[in-house]
């Protein structure tokens, strides 16, 4: 009940008015029964705009800290991802992967919707990453379709690494439903999750219109950072080469 107070009465009408998000393909999500809403992940933004544009609650998951910190904002905190229809996962964990899984198929058997980035991670450079193959495996051990997504101008809204950015109206593109029933009993072959991901991945990009890199997200972050960090020692290498001809 929270969620619906939340969505409609306090957060949904401010956002829907003052950004007034274009949707496009809602049609392809059903009215009832459970799907998996596979999306591109440009910002923190997109699991509230996403969800915005359906009439059905969609659940994620999300680390364990947004619901166990103490005191009055822990509290708030904590009723706010609840409403919001998240759900808690210790991501630092061994088992973060088996635990998620674990999640999403209680969501599904229960009829619900939920929502996965199978990037992992958000984007760093609003380019589209490979995929992880959880989301194959999720699709094959519950049978449920797949909805790929494509989220368009979150990281305009609140870009990597800032509370917020510019304003633009945001875009939710659903797609058709992709169905994996062909690959029943063979959850355990790992080419065949990779196809299924790659798949998925591939609608993605055809809604979204990103640049495909065939890289997972977290380590091209990791590249990123590496090859900034030695950018600026190699500048302050310069600088300190310069200081030192005019010193001389």
């Amino acid at each position: 009940m929270f969620y619906w107070f939340l969505k409609w009465i306090a957060i949904g009408p401010l956002l829907r008015v003052v950004f007034r998000p274009v949707v496009e393909g809602a049609e392809h999500v059903p009215d009832e029964g459970p799907a998996i809403l596979a999306s591109n992940h440009l910002s923190y933004a997109d699991w509230l705009f996403m969800p915005l544009t359906l009439p059905r609650r969609v659940t994620f998951v999300a680390k364990a800290e947004y619901f166990t910190s103490p005191g009055i904002k822990g509290w708030f905190q904590k009723k706010f991802f609840s409403g919001a229809g998240q759900v808690p996962i210790d991501r630092a964990g061994a088992s973060a992967a088996e635990g998620a899984l674990s999640a999403a198929k209680r969501i599904l058997d229960e009829g619900e919707l939920f929502g996965i980035y199978p990037e992992g991670t958000r984007s760093h450079d609003g380019k589209l990453y490979r995929g992880k193959t959880g989301v194959a495996r999720l699709a094959l051990e519950t049978g449920v379709p797949v909805i790929p997504v494509a989220v368009l101008g979150t990281d305009v809204v609140a870009p990597p690494g800032k509370k917020f950015g510019t304003f633009t109206r945001p875009g939710v593109r659903f797609g058709r439903p992709l169905d994996f029933s062909r690959y029943e009993g063979m959850e355990n072959d790992r080419y065949i999750l990779r196809s299924i991901t790659d798949e998925i991945m591939y609608e993605i990009m055809r809604l979204s219109g990103q640049e495909y890199v065939d890289m997972y997200a977290g380590r091209a972050k990791d590249e990123s950072k590496r090859l900034e960090k030695e950018a600026k020692a190699a500048a302050a290498e310069r600088d300190g080469a310069d200081q030192h001809k005019k010193a001389s």
